[in-house]
C-alpha cells in the first residue's frame, strides 16, 4: 500500500464494523532493533451481543516490530468500529490482537483488555503471541485490577 493509499493525511470516514475497517502498516525504521511500541486505549467501547447495551474496555497493546509498525490513525479507526460491534469481551481483546498479528506479524504481541463489570463481574482478557525478545523491556501494563468502591 503506498502513501496515497494510506488513510494518514486524509479524510477518513469511521468504518461501520472491525471486519470491513483497513489497518495500514508502515515500514518501521529501526527492523533491526527490538524494542517495544505500545497503544493505549482507555475508552474502548464495543456492545454487547446478546443485550445490544455498550461495554467499555481500556486495552493496552505491546508489540515488539519486525519489519512493520501498525499506523496509529488507521489503528484508531479499526478500534473505533468495535463500537456498533456485538461480541463478547474474550473475541474483541482476541480478535484485535490476531488482526495485529496478521497484518504486521511481529516479533512478540500482547493485549491486555481490561473490562468494566457487565452484571456486576468485570472480566479481564490477555492474549500473547511470540517469545520476548532477551534483553527487551516490557513495563507492566500498568492498569490496576477492578476494585469497584472497595
Amino acid at each position: 500500500m503506498t502513501e496515497t493509499e494510506m488513510q494518514l493525511g486524509r479524510q477518513s470516514a469511521l468504518p461501520t464494523d472491525p471486519d470491513t475497517a483497513v489497518l495500514d502498516k508502515v515500514p518501521n525504521p529501526h527492523p533491526d532493533t527490538n524494542y517495544v511500541a505500545r497503544f493505549t486505549c482507555p475508552e474502548f467501547t464495543s456492545l454487547c451481543p446478546v443485550t445490544g447495551q455498550p461495554d467499555f474496555a481500556h486495552l493496552v497493546i505491546d508489540y515488539v516490530p519486525d519489519q512493520f509498525l501498525v499506523e496509529s490513525k488507521s489503528l484508531k479507526l479499526y478500534l473505533a468500529a468495535f463500537r456498533n460491534h456485538g461480541a463478547f469481551h474474550e473475541d474483541c481483546t482476541v480478535a484485535i490482537g490476531k488482526r495485529l498479528v496478521d497484518l504486521l506479524a511481529p516479533r512478540f504481541l500482547r493485549i491486555g483488555g481490561y473490562w468494566y463489570p457487565r452484571g456486576g463481574i468485570p472480566i479481564d482478557v490477555f492474549w500473547q503471541t511470540g517469545i520476548l525478545p532477551s534483553g527487551v523491556w516490557l513495563p507492566d501494563q500498568g492498569v490496576a485490577t477492578y476494585r469497584g468502591r472497595g
